[in-house]
């Protein structure tokens, strides 16, 4: 049936097209799906992803950046060079698909273990991490007067929230309320420039080839505010797999994270990167805290919310080699 939806929707935006094949849902969740499917034509078939909401759902959650202002972000990284799928057409109440948008397949790896462990992958993994450090000055140099209309987040306002979720369980955590004052007290304040920040800038949320990253997906946080988040987030440690020794994504230093954003003209913060890296790792652990909290409540019981949430310990664990030497 969606391909039917599918093929009369093409051929507004694609007319020499003849039809589409081989639509297999790749992932699901409450609100959003993504399809693969490819467009048929004179030319040959055309790899494409179908990215929606389906009819019938709500607003986006509070925290997204909604459908149609993700479609237009990867839009706007495309042009500006960044490693981002190229966007073919935002979905009207015409094609009868729901809210979305149609982006070109990209093909790659998006699964950590295998970027940091297949053969595959050895040339290019010690060449990711400054690689990486580039496409986030790229994502942040996208002029503000470009952007469509985004939440604003500050280092304070996020602490806040945090503190709020955290508080909400009503289950107390000694090492995340330790955390909870340390970001209190080490808060860098508003940046010298807002930005655009992808918001989840990690392992999953990146295609990766022998040659390097293809892509950058998953733009649904996406925000303003301090582009140091982005670069302390792809180092929290729970994004590293094992590779602990490896802070950037289990395959490089930091320091050449840092070089290769800096190459690109930009200015790296390291003392607020190292906020923002503990602001991750205390928001991963309070959202694994979240999944146990659904799963206990929940009458349909998910295996996988309570393996998330068991990972909350490994949260405290990091935390506190982030911060116990700080004198926190």
């Amino acid at each position: 049936m969606i391909e039917a939806a599918l093929s009369l929707c093409v051929a507004r935006f694609m007319p020499a097209a003849t039809g589409v094949r081989g639509a297999a849902k790749l992932s699901g969740g409450a609100s959003q799906e993504t399809w693969r499917f490819d467009i048929l034509g004179p030319g040959g078939d055309v790899g494409a992803i179908l990215r929606r909401a389906p009819k019938g759902y709500g607003a986006a959650p509070g925290r997204a950046a909604g459908l149609a202002n993700e479609a237009a972000l990867m839009q706007l990284a495309y042009e500006a060079g960044v490693p981002s799928p190229r966007v073919l057409h935002v979905l009207t109440p015409e094609d009868d698909l729901g809210t979305g948008f149609i982006m070109l397949r990209v093909e790659g790896e998006t699964i950590a273990r295998r970027i940091l462990r297949d053969a595959e992958f050895a040339a290019v993994r010690p060449r990711l991490a400054r690689q990486l450090g580039g496409i986030a000055a790229g994502i942040h140099g996208i002029p503000r007067d470009k952007l469509p209309s985004l939440r604003e987040m500050t280092s304070t306002r996020e602490l806040a929230e945090l503190r709020r979720e955290y508080q909400s369980f009503g289950w107390p955590r000694p090492v995340f309320e330790l955390a909870l004052r340390w970001l209190a007290d080490h808060d860098p304040g508003p940046p010298d420039e807002v930005t655009l920040v992808h918001g989840d800038f990690r392992h999953g949320n990146l295609i990766i080839g022998p040659g390097g990253v293809r892509a950058v997906l998953d733009w649904e946080l996406a925000h303003l505010g301090d582009p140091m988040e982005d670069l302390g987030w792809i180092c929290v440690n729970s994004w590293r797999f094992g590779e602990i020794d490896k802070p950037v994504g289990g395959f490089g230093s930091r320091e050449d994270l840092f070089a290769g954003y800096e190459a690109a003209g930009r200015k790296v913060d390291p003392a607020r990167v190292m906020f923002w890296e503990v602001m991750g790792t205390l928001r991963w652990g309070v959202m694994c805290c979240g999944m146990m909290q659904r799963f206990r409540e929940a009458p349909d019981y998910s295996m996988e919310r309570a393996m998330i949430g068991r990972r909350a310990s490994e949260t405290e664990i990091d935390l506190l080699r982030l911060i116990a030497p700080r004198g926190a």
